[in-house]
């Protein structure tokens, strides 16, 4: 008998979409599903405990690598995105600048970003990208990361 190892599998069947428009009063605008986190790091493991905590709080979590998730923000805009940025913060500065052209083209705040970081601050007192909304410090946990996803996403939901 052969054994052979288990891979992730992939559970979405949908193929990706194009962003969807939306035409009022003349301006085009992008539509957010905030019902979706795109929850980027190089840590499978940690991406795994911070999908299990967008899950608690009732949204749909998308796990990308830094490599593959601005493919993901090409596809669709999510209603937050959670960076992992690993020991200096650098992990995911790849996806700022695509993220800013999201939420400028958004012509609001979205998605918003959550930064997980080693180090206790607001995103300007740590030297971070205009793009980073809130800071949420390590260790993650259910009770420091929930309430801000949950808080992000009524802000943008109304």
């Amino acid at each position: 008998m052969v054994v052979l190892p288990m891979r992730p599998v992939n559970r979405e069947t949908k193929t990706a979409s194009h962003l969807t428009l939306v035409s009022r009063n003349g301006q085009s605008e992008m539509l957010a599903d905030f019902t979706r986190v795109l929850v980027v790091g190089k840590s499978p493991v940690n991406r795994v405990v911070v999908s299990k905590i967008v899950e608690r709080s009732g949204l749909k979590p998308i796990s990308e690598s830094p490599e593959t998730a601005a493919a993901a923000l090409r596809s669709f805009i999510p209603g937050a995105v959670v960076l992992d940025g690993g020991a200096d913060n650098k992990d995911c500065d790849s996806l700022l600048s695509g993220i800013g052209t999201l939420r400028r083209t958004s012509g609001k705040s979205l998605p918003s970003v959550i930064l997980l970081s080693t180090k206790n601050g607001t995103p300007e007192s740590l030297g971070l990208s205009s793009v980073v909304d809130v800071v949420v410090v390590k260790p993650i946990t259910p009770e420091r990361l929930q309430p801000v996803i949950d808080h992000l996403i009524g802000l943008g939901r109304s």
